[in-house]
This record gives structure tokens, C-alpha cells and sequence, in this order.
């Protein structure tokens, strides 16, 4: 059976989309130290930039590949003895 291998959302439009947002949130929290409304809002507004950045760049290929359920039969961790169970949970 081949390595089942996660990347977790290494990607471009991964780190980009949080990138972005928190640069918005680091700009917010300034707004709530220095009582700022304006600062707030570009804060939010930054924070939504990076939710559709991280969407547009997903959608545009650089995001992670699809995951694909694999064919054949379901492995579920060893039990204790170390042998396999075949689809019991």
C-alpha cells in the first residue's frame, strides 16, 4: 500500500490568503489598542482582501491538488496486537 501523504494546504494561495489576513487582523488589533474606528475597518477591509485572494489564486491553480479517495479497501489504524482491521471502526 502507498504513503498516503497530507500537504495541509502548502500552497500559494494558502500562504498568500494568511498572509494577507493577518496583516489585517495585526492592523485591527492596533485599531482596538489606539481606539481607531477608520483603522478598524481597514483592518476588516484587509481581512476580506486575503479571503478572496486566497480564493482567487485557489481557483486560478495555485492552490492544493484535489484529494481522491483511493480504490480498494478501507485500513483503519492497527489495533494493539498490531494487525490491521479492514474497515471497523
Amino acid at each position: 500500500m502507498e504513503e498516503q501523504h497530507e500537504d495541509h494546504g502548502h500552497s500559494t494561495a494558502a500562504w498568500t490568503g494568511v498572509g494577507v489576513i493577518l496583516l489585517g487582523t495585526a492592523i485591527a488589533s492596533v485599531a482596538v489598542v489606539i481606539p481607531s474606528l477608520v483603522l478598524g475597518i481597514i483592518g476588516g477591509v484587509v481581512i476580506v482582501a486575503g479571503i478572496v485572494a486566497g480564493k482567487v489564486l485557489s481557483m486560478a491553480g495555485y492552490g492544493a491538488d484535489k484529494h481522491h479517495a483511493q480504490a480498494g479497501s478501507v485500513v483503519d489504524a492497527p489495533d494493539e496486537a498490531g494487525a490491521e482491521t479492514l474497515g471497523k471502526s
